[in-house]
């Protein structure tokens, strides 16, 4: 199929939102960290996602990360805003506020909880597209949601002029060849151990969680498989695959994120907000453990490491309840 152009990046980092010991979002901590992420590779920054906490932010909240994101990159990396809701209305709302605080492109997860039909799901989708000009990235991850997107919706969903991509956190890779064969729409990895097998088979970027760490690595993936030269791409990877394990195994990817993140002396606190709690012990030993193997990878020096445990027990009640409109 013919290629459309790219309006996402290529390196997108699914932001952790950082928060302050209380659990109120940190704004100074917020543009360190963005600014942190595209001087280190990053050419898209995806605010309000998964990763970002979307189900505990509030709509404000949600607006003013965007604006705040779009600031700091001032043109250097796009800022896409996730979440979305499972209710329709509430998301072509929020959408609709988004691109007015100067989003460059929506990412619209399948409706959890509800269990929609693929008719329900596809009916969303498309409404969500009519009600904005931006660029729209579907997020395919039956493993939050209950629901896959199917091959036939992905195939229908790809003739409205605003959907352009996915981002695939299924895994299957037989299906996204087949999506790719048949459709225009472009693919970014949603599953960080699966970035590299996802540019081989012609994926176009990554939407990672580890990135949050250090996105250079993932710069070099990329660049060397749009030159050919899946050496080098393989050689990063494997270099990568520790930090991986110990970002993507142990606990939730915002858990472990913000806990290494906060140990690097990064962000402020890394603290969450509850239902998620910080590691328990057993869980940062094994993260601890899994970044004792990581060796030279640019980004991520660990040699001052100091990981706090304390500082992460446990998860915060914010002042205002989320997803409010």
């Amino acid at each position: 199929m013919s290629q459309r152009e790219n309006p996402f990046g290529q390196v997108l980092v699914a932001l952790v939102t950082p928060f302050t010991a209380d659990g109120e979002v940190d704004w100074p901590g917020v543009e360190q960290h963005i600014d942190d992420c595209i001087t280190a590779g990053a050419d898209g920054i995806v605010v309000t996602g998964t990763t970002g906490e979307t189900s505990t932010l509030t709509d404000p909240e949600k607006l003013r990360l965007v604006e705040v994101g779009k600031s700091v990159a001032a043109g250097r990396a796009k800022i896409i805003t996730g979440g979305g809701s499972n209710e329709t209305a509430h998301a072509i709302h929020l959408y609709k506020q988004s691109e007015r605080a100067g989003a460059d492109g929506v990412m619209i997860v399948t409706p959890y909880y509800n269990k929609p039909t693929q008719a329900g799901v596809l009916t969303h989708f498309r409404m969500i597209a009519d009600a904005t000009d931006l660029p729209v990235i579907l997020y395919d991850i039956p493993g939050r949601t209950g629901i896959p997107i199917t091959y036939e919706t992905l195939v229908r969903a790809s003739k409205h002029p605003n959907i352009l991509a996915v981002k695939d956190a299924k895994g299957d890779f037989a299906e996204v060849s087949r999506v790719l064969n048949n459709t225009d729409l472009m693919y970014f990895s949603g599953d960080d151990t699966n970035v590299l097998p996802h540019l081989s088979i012609g994926a176009t970027g990554l939407i990672g969680v580890t990135a949050n760490i250090t996105s250079t690595p993932y710069r070099t993936i990329v660049d060397a498989v749009n030159r050919g030269d899946l050496a080098t791409a393989t050689a990063e990877h494997k270099r990568v695959e520790p930090l991986v394990r110990a970002i993507m195994t142990h606990v939730p990817g915002t858990v472990a994120a913000k806990y290494v993140l906060h140990g690097l002396g990064r962000i402020g606190s890394p603290r969450v907000r509850l239902p998620l709690v910080g590691p328990e012990d057993t869980e940062a030993y094994a993260i601890e453990t899994s970044l004792e193997a990581v060796r030279d990878i640019p980004g991520a020096d660990f040699s001052n490491f100091r990981p706090d445990r304390n500082a992460a027990a446990g998860g915060a009640l914010p002042k205002v309840p989320g997803t409010t409109r």
